[in-house]
């Protein structure tokens, strides 16, 4: 059964773990500004403005948010923390970093401490002193440990990607009933996400939170890659027409308790040429050697790099763009990657996005991605939308 959060328990035992690596590296605590670190850790969620946020963590395990004044409520309200640490308002003319200082004092972190980064990022006009002019010391970086940790996905983490995936399998079905000939993708993107949410609102409401800055529920949609536009991995939404034989690069994902999934598919409007159906061929035939290729001890090099030789043997290189896949979890995009310059050892627990594509200017762009979850041999793959071009095809 789908816990739908991430228990106590299992937040003191990231932290716990975390802890550990600060003592074995003679560290006397720890700051961390990133909001998904400060999620990981804490269950706290929020949206970082100018207003600095940060977590901090002894080697007792004592735990603190320092955030503004606006956020106190929030953060007692929602994260498993020792202590809440606030300041007024930036700017003010005490600078929040000065009371910051209070906080690490109290807390006894007056030696070498870890970071992820020196100070609080200058985003949204935020201006301040880095950590080691504030506190006179260099911080060292802890953000090896803590990716690695976040790597390995435990059985409450798969469980919410588990049900993010169920909803995007909603929205995107629901994508591909409203996309028809002379509809805008604006239309068909926010129709299909709008009653996915609503229905799984009614199913699961009650115990859902999306946890997430970006989304409140399932969404899909194509993001600008419509016909020859398809041939932009990231293109933009423009509120394209559909038109005849456009190629379509969808996708579709739903955030639960912060957690995500990604579904890509592309589909073809009306039958498709003898052109378009040779690319979406190899497209198929480039992620089942992907599926084929992850399994634990092998490296996430290996298997970008077979997928290569299937591109450079049959003359594909000009439609390459990008690598394999990514991770995925608390961030849409997470490491490792299934890139030729990544030697990360694959091990059970580790989610991945499969999405090689094929990329024509003439015809648009060709590409799935599955989302999959490394077992004890080999893959299982999450995501079951259908795959096969004759489901994928929308009647004009």
């Amino acid at each position: 059964m789908t816990s739908f959060s991430i228990s106590p328990i299992e937040y003191q035992a990231r932290s716990e773990r975390l802890v550990e690596h600060l003592r074995d590296e003679k560290l006397t605590g720890v700051v961390l500004f990133d909001h998904y670190y400060i999620l990981y850790y804490t269950g706290f969620a929020f949206i970082p403005t100018e207003r600095p946020i940060a977590f901090v963590m002894n080697t007792r395990g004592e735990r603190a948010l320092f955030v503004p004044r606006l956020e106190v409520e929030h953060a007692r309200s929602n994260a498993l923390i020792t202590r809440v640490d606030f300041y007024v308002e930036y700017p003010l003319d005490t600078h929040p970093m000065k009371v910051f200082q209070k906080t690490l004092m109290e807390m006894g972190i007056t030696g070498q401490f870890g970071v992820d980064t020196d100070g609080y990022p200058w985003i949204l006009g935020y201006r301040g002193p880095s950590l080691s002019d504030l506190t006179g010391r260099t911080p060292r970086q802890v953000v090896g440990n803590i990716e690695d940790q976040m790597m390995i996905k435990s059985p409450a983490e798969l469980d919410l990607i588990y049900e993010s995936i169920k909803w995007a399998n909603l929205a995107h079905m629901l994508l591909q009933r409203y996309t028809r000939v002379g509809v805008t993708e604006t239309y068909a993107s926010m129709r299909a996400g709008m009653e996915a949410t609503l229905t799984m609102l009614d199913a699961i409401g009650p115990i859902y939170s999306a946890q997430s800055a970006f989304s409140d529920g399932p969404s899909a949609g194509y993001r600008g890659q419509i016909g020859r536009n398809a041939a932009i991995p990231h293109a933009l939404a423009n509120n394209i027409a559909f038109q005849p034989g456009d190629v379509l690069v969808s996708g579709a994902s739903t955030p639960v308790w912060g957690y995500n999934s990604e579904l890509e598919r592309t589909m073809i409007i009306g039958p498709a040429t003898g052109d378009q159906k040779h690319m979406f061929e190899h497209m198929l035939a480039l992620q089942n050697i992907a599926f084929d290729a992850i399994r634990p001890g092998a490296r996430c090099c290996d298997v970008d790099r077979a997928v290569r030789a299937y591109y450079e043997t049959r003359d594909l290189m000009p439609f390459w763009k990008h690598h394999t896949g990514h991770a995925i979890g608390l961030r849409y995009h997470e490491g490792p990657f299934l890139d030729i310059g990544d030697q990360t050892l694959i091990q059970p627990g580790m989610v991945f996005t499969i999405e090689p594509g094929l990329y024509s200017l003439e015809l648009g762009g060709f590409r799935h991605s599955d989302t999959v979850v490394v077992t004890g041999d080999g893959i299982e793959i999450l995501t079951y939308y259908p795959r096969d071009l004759p489901s994928l095809t929308i009647p004009v």
